[in-house]
């Protein structure tokens, strides 16, 4: 991961997680940061764009959220060292995956459903 240690990703690489080609075409931005795929990415750094983490564990896309301006953000969480990172999602992500992270908390809650039956009756 060394290569990208003074910059940002805006050439081709592999996905450390599912091992997909992955290119800046069709992302939206000259700065890929993380496998449309899987959503995968790579803990390069510290604060976003030092590249000063020497890390270099693989980064699980765990959760989404909406930024004030409404646009996504991924969130990932390192597998090494549990760092968490918050990157924009890029234009063609895979939009199933993103759904199925976002809806995630509703399908599997922390308490069992019934207790919302008690709640509201």
């Amino acid at each position: 991961m060394r290569e990208y240690k003074h910059g940002h990703r805006e050439d081709s690489f592999t996905c450390s997680s599912c091992g997909s080609p992955v290119t800046p075409e069709g992302a939206g931005t000259r700065h890929r940061n993380h496998c449309p795929r899987c959503l995968s990415s790579v803990h390069l750094d510290e604060e976003p764009g030092d590249r000063a983490s020497d890390c270099g564990g693989t980064m699980d896309a765990i959760g989404v959220w909406v930024r004030k301006n409404g646009e996504w953000a991924i969130i990932h969480r390192c597998r090494f060292c549990g760092a968490l990172s918050s990157n924009r999602i890029a234009a063609d992500d895979n939009p199933t995956l993103l759904m199925s992270i976002a809806v995630k908390p509703l399908a599997m809650p922390p308490f069992p459903l019934g207790l919302l039956e008690k709640e509201i009756g």
